[in-house]
């Protein structure tokens, strides 16, 4: 899966493969290269299991590589996508995004899969000394250490998630030994004033647009308790450096206090083509990829800590980041299983926190060793969150 040399990185132009380019990120992500077309160009797309959509994007933009995880037919799907451009690399299967992240010719990879699927994209982009720009949650909560030896031997990572992209740009680099606390602001998703959570209406986030996974897990603050996980191993962190605390205006994304009492934090209006863009051009501030705050928009911001009890899968998130190895492996497939059966109407909203506590209980923690391993964790997790009996 090779990309032609262009001459538009001979001109400076960054070239972009974009995984997961059907959903809410990868669709952004085409957007915020549009916007930017002396700057960014798209090389190369991959999707889950969207033939339709992947075959327009192909049409618009004719990618030289084009990769599809899932199809009916395989062979139908191949060659729908050989005709939506001409001359592209085409892979169908499982595994196909992998093979384009490692194979295409991009100096950047986003990775915008949803799910653990996305780990082993992750290290196919970073053992080809690629950038990463991560927006697949997995990647860290799963295979942290993976990933960490990954880029012990090159490539880079960049996040693209809100809250990690302006933690980013607070630390400026600064070693983490000088940081006191890094907290992580969350908006309270769709049940922050809800007096019944567990029975309530959550596929309306008061924020953001998104899936329908994230957005319950965001609901239930698990969400963001795989985002301080995630945080851990970004910047190199222990846990009582790290925080999360409620910020319904979702204008603060983070804030990091150093040692010497100064503190620093990121404003910016909830806009994910923000993070996006400075994840392919970091550390670039260029472009004008959202409008800017004013001042004025800072008065009457509020902040409020998060009630112990009130969210327990997020306090279930927490507690296998601190038991670390393969327990948020494990928690993170059983989480993808218990929402599944929410969203189908299996079981009621209370009980996805019952699944994830008596998977984690049964879970039996050991070191992360390899992809292979963190596979066969996740497989008796997502068996055992479906064989897990709960209470209406």
């Amino acid at each position: 899966m090779t990309a032609p040399a262009s001459a538009e990185r001979a001109a400076g132009v960054t070239t972009v493969a974009v995984l997961g380019s059907t959903g809410s990120i990868g669709r952004q992500a085409l957007e915020v290269a549009a916007a930017e077309p002396r700057r960014l160009a798209i090389v190369a797309l991959a999707a889950g299991a969207g033939l339709e959509r992947l075959c327009e994007q192909a049409r618009a933009l004719k990618p030289a590589a084009l990769a599809l995880e899932s199809a009916a037919d395989a062979r139908v799907a191949r060659a729908r996508l050989e005709a939506a451009a001409p001359g592209a690399q085409v892979t169908v299967g499982r595994g196909a995004a992998a093979r384009l992240a490692a194979e295409c010719d991009a100096d950047v990879v986003l990775n915008g899969v949803v799910g653990a699927a996305g780990l082993e994209a992750s290290l196919a982009a970073l053992s080809r000394g690629k950038r990463l720009a991560l927006a697949n949650k997995e990647t860290l909560v799963v295979g942290g250490e993976l990933v960490r030896r990954a880029l012990q031997r090159g490539g880079e990572l960049v996040p693209v998630d809100s809250e990690h992209s302006a933690a980013l740009q607070c630390l400026g680099g600064r070693p983490p030994a000088e940081v006191g606390r890094l907290t992580l602001t969350a908006s309270g998703g769709a049940l922050r004033d809800h007096p019944d959570w567990r029975r309530a209406e959550v596929l309306a986030h008061p924020v953001w647009s998104m899936g329908p996974r994230i957005t319950v897990d965001s609901a239930l603050l698990f969400n963001k308790g795989l985002e301080l996980i995630e945080a851990g191993w970004l910047f190199d962190l222990g846990w009582e450096q790290l925080d999360a605390v409620l910020h319904p205006q979702a204008l603060i994304h983070a804030l990091v206090r150093f040692r010497d009492g100064s503190t620093v934090l990121q404003a910016a209006p909830p806009d994910m083509r923000l993070p996006i863009r400075l994840a392919l051009t970091w550390p670039e501030h260029g472009g004008g990829a959202v409008a800017p705050l004013e001042p004025a928009a800072l008065a009457g911001l509020t902040f409020a800590p998060i009630a112990p009890r009130r969210h327990p899968a997020f306090d279930l998130a927490l507690a296998a980041g601190r038991r670390g190895g393969t327990a948020p492996c494990a928690l993170n497939a059983a989480d993808e299983v218990a929402v599944a059966r929410f969203l189908a109407g299996e079981i009621p909203l209370g009980a996805v926190p019952e699944v994830l506590e008596r998977v984690l209980e049964r879970h039996r923690d050991g070191p992360v060793e390899s992809l292979e391993q963190l596979r066969e964790v996740d497989a008796w997790a997502r068996d055992a969150a479906r064989a897990t009996a709960v209470g209406a």
